[in-house]
């Protein structure tokens, strides 16, 4: 039986207010820093600075927003964080969770593991005033399925995880027992993450499996907008909304840059349909890239590295 502590399915904490800045029924939800004016703002915190926390980090500044940025080498894996809004973080190293801010909302972008660790550091770190938003995975759908059809089904948010898989289990730990808000990301790209280059070196084929896909732009926004809009407790599907067969990519590359994958075509896997209607409609957001093959198009018209 899961231990007694605060009640995420209603979002009530010791501080609240009521807002009305998201489009979902009109409720009281945790008060955190940058929701509307205060002299004080909260900072946010990145735990794990990688990829998508670059661009939160970006983004974050961008709003004149309080950001702290994460890693276990600071020093050498953040270049481009000012030094005073670098923090050294490691899961594994329990000294190293006293860097934080002893108030910060967090946006943690790693995967959510080992479950032990990640118990310890909530218990000891993740107060129910404090917002937590976690990147988790839309791998979490997946499961063996001997009787999968050619044209998977729709995967919404009430659709069945695999409590199995080890970041999954620290993902829910979080959400039951914290109030995590779960972000389930589909596969990411952008700058310096390019489909097209994906085929080009043979790391995808012409396969009739589905992908979805999100730029790195909307989910840097939509980090964000969950520290504001997120329910606690709750799960958002973090997709662009067009699920795609690689075969039907691979072939529009081919047309548009004359790219071919050395991979064979194959036909063992459906992959997934992910739904993403609950994000656009409680966080009334509209996405930057909507649409894969424009973003394709502005990829391959960029400067290489």
């Amino acid at each position: 039986m899961a231990p007694s502590g605060p009640d995420f399915s209603t979002g009530l904490c010791p501080e609240t207010r009521t807002t009305i800045t998201c489009n979902r029924p009109q409720q009281t939800i945790t008060r955190f820093g940058y929701d509307g004016p205060m002299t004080v703002p909260r900072p946010i915190v990145i735990l794990g600075s990688g990829y998508t926390g670059h661009w939160i980090y970006e983004l974050a500044q961008q709003q004149s927003l309080p950001i702290l940025a994460s890693s276990r080498h600071p020093e050498t894996r953040l270049p481009d964080v000012a030094p005073d809004a670098r923090i050294r973080f490691d899961l594994m190293d329990p000294s190293s969770w006293a860097g934080l801010p002893s108030q910060a909302d967090l946006i943690w972008a790693f995967p959510a593991t080992p479950l032990e660790q990640v118990q310890l550091f909530a218990r000891h770190y993740c107060l129910p005033s404090l917002r937590l938003v976690v990147l988790g995975s839309t791998s979490a759908y997946d499961r063996a399925d001997p009787t999968a059809q050619e044209l998977p089904p729709w995967i919404d948010e009430t659709s069945v995880i695999n409590v199995d898989l080890p970041r999954v289990q620290g993902e829910e730990y979080l959400r039951t027992h914290h109030g995590g808000i779960i972000l389930r990301v589909a596969g990411i790209y952008g700058p310096n993450r390019n489909p097209v280059q994906w085929i080009r070196q043979g790391r995808v084929g012409p396969s009739t499996k589905f992908v979805n896909l999100i730029h790195v732009e909307d989910l840097a926004q939509l980090c964000l907008l969950a520290l504001k809009c997120g329910q606690p407790g709750d799960s958002y599907n973090i997709s662009d909304g067009h699920p795609r067969r690689w075969a039907e990519i691979c072939a529009e590359v081919s047309r548009r840059w004359g790219i071919v994958s050395p991979r064979q075509a194959d036909h063992s896997e459906p992959g997934k349909r992910i739904r993403n209607q609950k994000v656009i409609a409680q966080f009334s957001y509209t996405f930057r890239h909507p649409d894969l093959y424009p973003a394709l198009q502005s990829l391959n018209m960029e400067p290489g590295p």
